[in-house]
């Protein structure tokens, strides 16, 4: 008969894991330790044509030749293996096991007692009396059938390899990607997201009176509530509230915050997604949740409005959605829905993160929306709202607690918004959030500066003036300028809503083959090169017979076309020329001619010459405009002082090879200096 450590597999990648070191290490031990005294183990069996490894054998051999870098292998060999099914059993279904496992660990925490050794009547006696109705973990021992003994052994084991069953309890969802559990890998956030939604929610709720309730109503999220335990629930008494959702992914849910032995309870949702919660307490939400993955933007907003429509003042609510829905532009009756949310004027704080923060898909940002008491005492017309674009700023601890510290200040009155010093977030009133069409966290503040910083400007353009002016023997025609009355400017907008209002176009730049390119003569290229250093590179060029031969789909720039990229750093220049080839990473913006929609080649290139150097999320770059009046003779002023600036680089190139030449002559012997000074008298007394 198979005994129970023969039954456990691992994969190469299971090795790798086990002995911490990269995938293809394992491989070079498998093939330099073939021909020697300490062979690496054969494979035990296949598995959809995956080669399995016998446990024992695998953590015997690492013991033996010192490989790896866990000394505790043998010890941890559970926690990356996986239970085989008997040869006579047909091979089990990886998401029941993993129920199966769950459940087990879960019962293992009840009972207090091992469950390894026990018959399945015995288990199935236990899970009744532990679960008896059926919410999150009867079931799924019941279907484990006749496999359900072994299973409750292996999962002893896997608790002693952890150390403890809730610590193998996370382990076994760390491993959610490789193991298939796409509802819960589809919605995985980050650690770093994790820990600023569960200690922005846990700071919250310090701030009420009570016991410490959380509630999270979606369908089988549960991964801030255990971030939440994690980071605080040593240190004073929480009670969760989770939704009574049926589905598979809230009953893991609920097998989670028992494995963890918190103080939890079911909380009713309708048909209609509504429920109830009274007193003092913090909702907490992810979007979509593990239990509805495919959740559109209506959907989510529809789940946000229900959070509203049960809070009063004394409750509070964290949601993390992706920023497309929170806070980028919205149109249509998803956006009609989102304004009424804001109407509402619970909406305290809006947030716009990094990307990143998603595992399943990194280049989405997320953002997050803060709710909390809605001032019916304030006109409408004078409400207000807290906005902060973190979209190019990592989640260090230094920024996370100051962005939990803005976060927990806009909970308050007018006069403690005023008192509190704001690192990130800015005031707006919540009419002017309603009344644009763009994004939320670009609207324009509520308090302006404008005529202030048009008063200094103006002096220090007065004083550089005169100064050019003094020095030059030919004075250049430079601008006269005085402070603006008013802000009259055009609000900036995003370069994919310029895209859409046709006021811009993006053209993609081409591929080159580097023997087609010379240094010589024809058309000239703009690729990164020129754009890292775009005055002292040294020019390429293609000649224009083999670029129209060999790239037919290519196109040439037109004069004012900005080119630009955003790697390794967002860079542009303006080629004012035009008739140049575009290189790829390189790309073009080219403004209408006819609706240039007050933009100015040299104000788009000069705002993303000062994005930050990990924005890489050119759509959602902001450009300022000029209104018309103003745009015309602004290009000219630019083109003017791009003159001079030209002149000066050219005269500054002209010194440092005057400088060389001198350098190099006189001091090779080649030259000899015959300057007055060196020829005149020696002065009385050093004859």
């Amino acid at each position: 008969m198979e005994t129970f450590t023969e039954t456990l597999r691992m994969t190469l990648s299971d090795v790798a894991s086990l002995a911490q070191v990269q995938r293809p290490v394992v491989s070079m031990w498998r093939k330099r330790s073939s021909g020697g005294p300490l062979p690496f183990p054969t494979a035990a069996s296949h598995v959809n044509g995956v080669e399995m490894f016998d446990a024992d054998h695998i953590t015997a051999w690492l013991q033996a030749t010192g490989r790896g870098n866990n000394p505790e292998a043998r010890n941890d060999v559970a926690v990356f293996a996986r239970l085989a099914a008997p040869p006579a059993e047909a091979p089990r279904d990886s998401r029941q096991t993993f129920d199966g496992l769950t459940s087990l660990l879960a019962l293992k925490v009840i009972t207090g007692q091992a469950v390894g050794g026990s018959t399945a009547t015995d288990l199935l006696d236990a899970a009744d009396e532990a679960d008896p109705d059926d919410v999150f973990l009867y079931a799924e021992l019941e279907g484990l059938g006749s496999a359900l003994p072994g299973l409750a052994g292996f999962a002893d084991r896997l608790a002693d390899s952890a150390f403890s069953a809730p610590a193998a309890f996370e382990k076994l969802l760390a491993h959610r990607f490789k193991e298939g559990l796409r509802e819960q890998s589809d919605t995985a956030l980050t650690d770093d997201a994790l820990r600023l939604v569960g200690a922005t929610a846990m700071e919250l709720a310090s701030t009420l009176d009570g016991r410490l309730l959380f509630v999270d109503s979606t369908p089988g999220g549960s991964d801030v509530m255990q971030s939440i335990v994690e980071q605080f629930g040593e240190s004073r008494p929480i009670t969760f509230l989770t939704a009574d959702h049926h589905g598979s992914a809230s009953r893991l849910a609920r097998r989670r915050l028992a494995v963890h032995g918190t103080d939890s309870s079911p909380v009713k949702i309708d048909a209609k997604g509504a429920f109830a919660v009274s007193g003092p307490a913090v909702h907490v939400a992810q979007y979509p949740a593990p239990g509805d993955p495919s959740l559109n933007t209506g959907g989510i907003l529809l789940g946000i409005e229900n959070i509203v429509l049960q809070m009063d003042d004394s409750q509070r609510a964290v949601v993390i959605a992706p920023a497309r829905v929170l806070c980028d532009a919205l149109a249509g009756d998803a956006g009609n829905l989102r304004s009424d949310l804001l109407r509402s004027g619970r909406v305290r704080a809006i947030v716009r993160l990094q990307s990143g923060l998603l595992r399943a898909k990194p280049r989405e940002p997320q953002a997050l929306w803060v709710l909390g008491p809605s001032f019916a005492e304030v006109p409408i017309a004078d409400r207000w709202t807290m906005v902060a674009d973190l979209s190019t700023t990592p989640l260090t601890t230094a920024v996370s607690q100051d962005l939990i510290s803005d976060v927990v200040a806009s909970m308050g009155s007018r006069a403690t918004i005023r008192a509190h010093s704001f690192r990130f977030a800015r005031l707006v009133q919540t009419r002017v959030l309603l009344a644009g069409k763009g994004a939320l966290v670009s609207v324009p503040a509520i308090k302006s500066t404008t005529a202030a910083r048009g008063a200094e400007a103006a002096l220090r353009v007065e004083e550089l003036v005169r100064l050019l002016s003094a020095e030059a023997a030919h004075p250049p025609a430079l601008p006269n300028v005085q402070p603006a009355a008013t802000a009259a400017g055009i609000p900036s907008a995003t370069v994919q809503e310029l895209i859409t209002a046709g006021t811009i176009k993006y053209l993609k730049g081409i591929r080159l083959e580097e023997t087609d390119m010379n240094r010589e003569a024809g058309s000239r290229i703009l690729g990164r090169e020129e754009l890292m250093d775009p005055h002292n590179h040294l020019p390429r060029f293609i000649t224009l017979l083999d670029f129209a031969a060999k790239y037919p789909g290519g196109r040439l720039t037109e004069p004012g076309d900005v080119v630009f990229c955003t790697s390794p750093r967002p860079a542009a220049v303006v080629d004012a020329e035009g008739g140049a080839v575009v290189v790829f990473p390189a790309r073009i913006l080219r403004i209408h001619p006819g609706d240039p929609g007050g933009l100015v080649p040299d104000v788009v290139a000069a705002d993303i010459n000062a994005r930050p150097a990990a924005d890489k999320t050119w759509r959602n770059w902001r450009l300022r405009r000029t209104p018309d009046r103003q745009r015309r003779p602004l290009a000219a002023v630019l083109a003017q002082v791009q003159h001079e600036q030209d002149a000066a680089r050219e005269r500054l190139r002209q010194l440092e090879e005057l400088a060389t030449l001198i350098t190099d002559g006189v001091a090779g012997g080649s030259l000899t200096l015959t300057d007055p000074i060196s020829h005149a008298a020696p002065t009385e007394g050093t004859a």
